[in-house]
């Protein structure tokens, strides 16, 4: 993979949420740091929360307030299932919802990976204080389509956008 340099690396925080990843079994967020490394991008914080909406809400409002992260990207916790609370806690913070990262990577997943299990998916994106946050599922593949065809592509530009 090869992506094009951004004027500058942007510094981007890493949220796993689950309840039995470790680092050495995080698949989805190593692919997410792999991506990002690739890209010329600093992953300067990386944590892995249990399924828990004020776990997760504690692990992103120091981010959101820490004026030198510009990105947090979150893996898993998207489902419909009843533990499935990433959605709730990010929707809480965001001052502004990007609704077309969501809509654009369910088609994406439908068309290229999954079919129909694509709209149990609640990805989506927002921004905080500056800081652009995205939710995406946690499985490699989701991850893998999330990063390669959105998130890296769009990553600068939305920064921009929202820093001017």
């Amino acid at each position: 993979m090869s992506y094009e340099v951004v004027a500058r690396p942007l510094r981007v925080a890493v949220l796993t949420v689950s309840d039995t990843r470790t680092f050495e079994t995080d698949k989805g967020g190593n692919k997410v740091q792999e991506f990002l490394e690739q890209a010329d991008h600093i992953v300067v914080d990386r944590k892995i929360v249990i399924d828990d909406y004020d776990e997760i809400r504690n692990a992103m409002i120091p981010w959101c307030n820490d004026e030198s992260i510009d990105v947090i990207i979150s893996t898993g916790g998207t489902g419909i299932a009843k533990r499935d609370v990433t959605i709730e806690a990010a929707n809480s913070l965001y001052e502004k919802h990007i609704p077309g990262f969501g809509e654009i990577f369910r088609y994406l997943s439908y068309t290229e990976d999954i079919g129909t299990k694509a709209m149990a998916s609640r990805a989506e994106a927002g921004v905080n204080n500056n800081t652009l946050m995205f939710s995406v599922p946690g499985s490699v593949g989701a991850v893998t389509l999330a990063m390669s065809k959105l998130i890296i592509p769009e990553m600068a530009h939305l920064v921009r956008e929202i820093t001017k």
